[in-house]
């Protein structure tokens, strides 16, 4: 089975109970809100959009806003949320083609959405071909120095280089409410360097790239590890 049909299948499975069980802590975070543009009016692509929370935030804030995720079960959830959007079933590796004509002001993605792409420079390419020139990309995610430290005691517990891809089933961080997931799905760990090198590679301009303390209550972390990470690049 292909990795992302595995992946559509594992979300399709859980979206909806995960909305649910989250339901406070969904949505975009403030850290992120401050960096957003003025969006009245402009036309926001939101990449792996999930159920849905920050899509309904960008019409909030005045955007015509299209909305992709490759789950089914999650653009449901989406549709009730944020019924203004334009919602898209599609895998973000394989853009269609009338999200590919260069129109969109802003492409907004971020989340937890790195670990569910097996090509970076596909995705990359598909952000640059969806802007306008001119337009951004606000990209943001766990940093991946985190995703390899234990957060207890602060020892590295992954090779930081090793990119073999992780296949499994169940989810930890969530509460999953209800029998357990059995779905099995794959995911990719992806440097920082190789991150801002495939947005590089497809011809975006890194304007800022901000390295973070934790911006989620729940998930606190030691100061002196980068949590997360924020990131804009523009098309010229």
């Amino acid at each position: 089975m292909e990795p992302t049909e595995q992946n559509r299948r594992a979300w399709d499975e859980v979206h909806r109970r995960r909305a649910e069980s989250m339901a406070d802590r969904l949505g975009i975070p403030e850290t992120v809100r401050e960096r957003l543009p003025d969006l009245e009016g402009k036309h926001v692509l939101h990449l792996q959009c999930a159920t849905g929370e920050s899509t309904a935030e960008l019409l909030e804030r005045g955007a015509l806003v299209t909305a992709l995720d490759i789950s089914a079960e999650a653009l449901a959830v989406a549709r009730e949320k944020a019924p203004h959007a334009v919602l898209v079933q599609a895998d973000v590796h394989e853009l269609p083609l009338e999200l590919r004509r260069g129109r969109f002001d802003l492409v907004y993605t971020g989340g937890g959405v790195l670990v569910w792409l097996h090509d970076l420079d596909v995705w990359a390419a598909g952000i640059a071909a969806a802007l306008r020139t001119g337009g951004e990309l606000l990209l943001y995610d766990e940093h991946p120095v985190r995703m390899c430290i234990d957060p207890v005691d602060l020892r590295w517990r992954e090779d930081y280089f090793d990119e073999t891809p992780y296949v499994g089933a169940g989810w930890t961080h969530f509460q999953l409410p209800g029998p357990p997931a059995r779905e099995e799905k794959v995911e990719y760990f992806w440097g920082l360097g190789k991150i801002v090198n495939a947005l590089a590679g497809a011809g975006l301009v890194i304007r800022s790239l901000d390295e973070l303390e934790s911006m989620y209550p729940w998930k606190r972390t030691d100061r002196r590890v980068p949590a997360e990470f924020v990131l804009l690049a523009d098309k010229v």
